[in-house]
């Protein structure tokens, strides 16, 4: 076990709080949600906003362990367990980088249903009986063991009646406080034609924009340990899941801080770790180097599909052709 872990075995919770700034300037772009905008919302010290949420974060943490050039998972991770989709025999999806991981429809909704005919073989014994989240964690460590950090929902009603469902373990989200608006705008020139038809794309067309300053942001990220405990796996398992969580941490907080064009982002200074008491956090290098041991562990235990990454052919499904004929004609 590498040492970093020393401290955790009888944790609950791993809890962390990173001070974040922006990196040129004092304004930032916030999230934003349809019909809402910006989510700010009043607290007993003044006004917060939420910079990131934990959906947006899940999938900015997952990201973290793909290598986008070789559209494969990044080295000290290689021979970790995930699906891959393929068309016309080149690379179009995998469930790393797909919202809803195993659920995503390039993975269960194509012609091929090979993958989707296995997985309902799998999940037969859980069909009439209370789902046996034991059972639910080796399948997903099988396939895809994202899925034991980031969650799972396997939505299919084929599946056990579409009752797997897996919350996340390693959560995070942004959060600003002393908020205030910095609004701006600008104008989108058309010198061609300035009082052009603004409904095709022609003229000038002047726009509003709010952005905002802050006295402090923060980013917090929980592991619940005690989930993965229940999981039930094997100790090497375990190791590799927490590990990966911090990897995954370790390398947003160093190279995944641009959340938007206008929102750029640094650490303003150390990670504090608020649970529990007196535990380091470890450097990004010393888990890199113990990840590809983890991983072979846990592959010689047969925790991963052989071979670890189960390739899916993603054939779209026919069009419904289009009902031709007027009304009434036969």
């Amino acid at each position: 076990m590498p040492t970093y872990l020393d401290g955790l075995t009888d944790e609950p919770r791993l809890l962390l709080q990173v001070p974040l700034k922006p990196l040129q300037g004092s304004r930032f772009q916030p999230t934003g949600f349809p019909d809402l905008g910006a989510a700010v919302y009043e607290t007993s010290t003044g006004d917060e906003l939420l910079v990131e949420s934990a959906q947006s974060m899940a999938n900015r943490l997952e990201v973290m362990c793909w290598d986008q050039v070789g559209q494969t998972v990044v080295a000290p991770l290689e021979g970790i367990s995930y699906i891959t989709v393929e068309q016309d025999g080149d690379f179009l999806t995998s469930s790393i980088l797909e919202s809803h991981r195993i659920n995503s429809p390039y993975i269960l909704e194509g012609k091929d249903q090979s993958f989707f005919s296995q997985l309902q073989k799998e999940t037969n014994a859980l069909e009439k009986k209370p789902v046996d989240f034991k059972l639910l964690a080796r399948m997903l460590m099988k396939y895809d063991c994202n899925c034991l950090l980031h969650g799972a929902f396997l939505a299919k009603k084929e599946l056990a009646g579409g009752r797997l469902r897996l919350p996340r373990s390693l959560s995070a989200f942004i959060e600003a406080t002393g908020v205030r608006v910095a609004t701006s705008g600008g104008v989108k020139k058309d010198e061609v034609d300035p009082k052009g038809d603004t409904s095709k794309g022609f003229g000038h067309v002047p726009f509003s924009r709010d952005e905002y300053t802050a006295e402090a942001i923060t980013a917090y990220f929980n592991m619940d340990l005690a989930q993965v405990r229940a999981y039930g796996l094997k100790e090497p398992a375990e190791n590799l899941l927490v590990s990966m969580a911090l990897y995954k941490i370790l390398r947003f907080l160093q190279e995944g801080l641009r959340l938007r064009t206008a929102c750029d982002l640094q650490m303003a200074d150390g990670i504090v770790v608020s649970r529990p008491a007196n535990w380091e956090m470890p450097s990004l290098d010393e888990v890199e180097k113990s990840l590809p041991k983890l991983v072979k562990k846990a592959a010689g235990q047969g925790l991963f599909a052989d071979p670890p990454v189960t390739t899916v052919t993603y054939v779209p499904p026919p069009a419904k052709k289009k009902q031709t004929g007027s009304e009434g004609e036969e």
